[in-house]
């Protein structure tokens, strides 16, 4: 019927102080989700839904939540998918769940890190809203800090 394809980067948090102002400003219902379990439930909703529709839509996982990202490759094994098929991508900001995107990509998925560039100006707020977004990012930090001395410590010896 319709021949066309989507392609789709998920990302979870991204823009809701601009959202939540724009819809007071026009007068709307704010179309952000009232707490995290209600964001978190719908991001894995939308991987699912993109999975299900994998013939016509291609996804870029940006998550940093360590179940979204097994949940995605759970999706995966489910519908038969390898782990490098094309249509499905796994995103980090570089420097953050470095564990989950070494991990995936040494288990054979698409994995991608990006980086935010431009002037500082534009980039350290950009970066303070992913932390502050991103209430799962604290902790995951913190443990990823304690993988790396646990990692030196081992190489040391």
């Amino acid at each position: 019927m319709h021949n066309y394809y989507l392609g789709v980067k998920m990302v979870r948090g991204a823009y809701m102080e601009k959202e939540a102002e724009r819809a007071e400003k026009m007068g709307y219902e704010n179309p952000i989700h009232p707490n995290k379990a209600a964001t978190d439930d719908s991001y894995n909703k939308g991987l699912a839904f993109c999975i299900d529709n994998k013939q016509r839509i291609s996804i870029m996982s940006g998550s940093h939540n360590e179940y979204s990202n097994q949940y995605l490759a759970l999706l995966m094994e489910k519908h038969s998918m390898k782990n490098n098929d094309n249509r499905v991508w796994f995103a980090q900001l570089l420097g953050m769940s470095d564990n989950i995107s070494f991990n995936l990509a040494k288990a054979g998925y698409n994995v991608a890190k990006y980086v935010p560039y431009g002037p500082v100006e534009l980039v350290m707020p950009y970066l303070i809203r992913r932390a502050e977004e991103n209430t799962s990012v604290a902790g995951q930090s913190s443990r990823e800090l304690t993988m790396i001395r646990k990692e030196l410590k081992r190489r040391k010896g």
